[in-house]
């Protein structure tokens, strides 16, 4: 997806959800022939049930009816973020300090583009790992992905 239709869908969609209690976890939109597939990933402290996946998707229908970001037709899906839940935000990693998490680098580093280990520490720049004993230092800018790690 190009990274400008991926923040703008984000800035359109991310205050809605926050209006209705819910947060934006993660976007992705998969363009096809035809029909594409836009899916939103959504979480609230108490969980998601089914009925949070419809009320989200008829809100986020009607806003995307009224702004009409993608020239294409699509599906769209919503759901819970799951057990492998994707960390896009500091704030997401703030929240998951202590877990096992898996980031995989933009760029690979001494060789190395995915690391798994203890979220340690996050700070405004950047997170640090404990992986294999030693601290990995990883600025935010470097991540290109990062979820929770089994």
């Amino acid at each position: 997806m190009a990274m400008a239709l991926r923040d703008r869908l984000i800035s359109l969609i991310e205050p809605l959800l926050q209006q209705l209690g819910y947060e934006l976890v993660e976007l992705e939109f998969a363009p096809a022939r035809g029909r594409g597939s836009l899916r939103i990933f959504i979480d609230r402290p108490e969980g998601i049930g089914i009925s949070d996946c419809e009320r989200v998707s008829r809100e986020v229908s009607a806003l995307m009816d009224v702004e009409d970001p993608i020239p294409t037709a699509y599906s769209l899906e919503v759901s819970s973020p799951g057990d492998d839940r994707v960390l896009r935000t500091p704030a997401h990693f703030e929240r998951f300090k202590g877990s096992r998490v898996l980031v995989e680098l933009n760029a690979p580093r001494d060789g190395r583009r995915r690391y798994t280990g203890m979220l340690q520490e996050v700070s405004a720049t950047a997170v640090a790992l404990e992986v294999d004993r030693q601290r990995v230092d990883v600025p935010f800018g470097e991540i290109a992905k990062a979820r929770l790690a089994p």
